[in-house]
């Protein structure tokens, strides 16, 4: 499927920065109507064969330009229940990326160029949200110690104490991305998300972006959403019992029940470059504008800077040898 625009044929997208469909042809808004049609081999709008990865839900047909969702993989079993549309648009993306890495002397000199940036994409990765109540019950001993000196002799008292803690907590969308493609650790650092952004699923805020079906069912992914819920379950507590000098636990009972999980779809733009044989992967969060990455380091540019501050050393010297010579 694909959304053309009922003015003058193009292909319609949703805008982020308008929050609404935009035609960049005849800059019609809301103007979309859905073409159904095509195929995963086969462009819905000018019938040249496409290419699909295993996982692709929506992609561009390199022939015409044109944004297409696959029907068969946004459908049925494949359909998400919610999407969090892009809020951030490629030139906010662009401009992060910018504000993030500035001031790093060293990278290569096409890093942030038009030319390398015409790469960067965004992308709808898959995830599961996963809703848990917890129950921690906890008990032990803790330690407040009191120091104080008269005359010549330092005292200590220690004093001991039953600490005894039950905790419900509510978890509502621990989120586990899906996707083979997208590296779980880069991932969970694009966190947060702002959920109550979150929509009912509709394809048309997939135009103008790529997307993925998810690759792992919830039920192989539970593992890292419950591990993510001891943690924090697990930081709320020691919170709980600050103010004591020792905590000695006797009992750490934590129970997690699952109460739904829902299959989203999250926005991120990526950028991959390529520098030296190797490949960089920079990530920005698609709704916050959080950045992602690490740069690589020009060693030319290394060397030059390294070489201006030795001429300009010496050349300091220099001046400092003769003024002495002059004294």
């Amino acid at each position: 499927m694909l959304f053309k625009c009922r003015n003058c044929g193009g292909n319609v997208v949703y805008e982020p920065g308008r929050r609404k469909m935009y035609c960049p042809h005849c800059e019609g808004e809301d103007s979309e109507d859905l073409l159904q049609g095509g195929s995963l081999t086969q462009c819905a709008n000018c019938g040249a064969p496409i290419q699909v990865q295993d996982y692709t839900s929506a992609s561009r047909c390199e022939h015409c330009g044109c944004y297409l969702i696959f029907n068969e993989r946004v459908e049925g079993v494949y359909e998400p229940h919610m999407i969090l549309p892009f809020k951030v648009n490629k030139d906010l993306a662009v401009g992060a990326m910018e504000a993030e890495f500035k001031h790093r002397m060293f990278t290569p000199a096409d890093f942030m160029s038009a030319k390398s940036l015409e790469k960067m994409v965004g992308i709808y990765v898959p995830f599961w949200l996963y809703d848990y109540n917890a129950f921690y019950d906890f008990a032990g001993e803790g330690t407040k110690v009191r120091r104080w000196t008269s005359g010549n002799t330092e005292y200590v008292e220690t004093s001991y104490y039953e600490v005894i803690r039950k905790m419900d907590v509510d978890f509502d969308k621990i989120p586990v991305d899906a996707s083979y493609a997208m590296d779980d650790s880069i991932m969970d650092l694009m966190e947060p998300y702002g959920y109550d952004l979150l929509k009912d699923f509709d394809a048309k805020y997939m135009s103008g972006f790529y997307g993925e079906v998810y690759n792992q069912g919830a039920p192989e992914l539970e593992g890292r959403a419950q591990a993510k819920a001891r943690n924090f379950s697990e930081e709320l507590m020691r919170q709980s019992v600050q103010g004591y000098n020792t905590v000695k636990p006797w009992r750490k009972d934590l129970n997690l029940q699952r109460n739904k999980v829902n299959y989203a779809l999250m926005p991120v733009w990526q950028y991959l470059y390529r520098y030296k044989g190797k490949t960089y992967q920079f990530h920005v969060n698609g709704q916050t504008g959080k950045v992602i990455g690490t740069t690589p380091v020009s060693m030319g540019k290394v060397i030059g800077y390294s070489a201006s501050v030795f001429a300009i050393v010496t050349a300091i010297c220099s001046l400092a040898i003769r003024a002495l010579e002059i004294l």
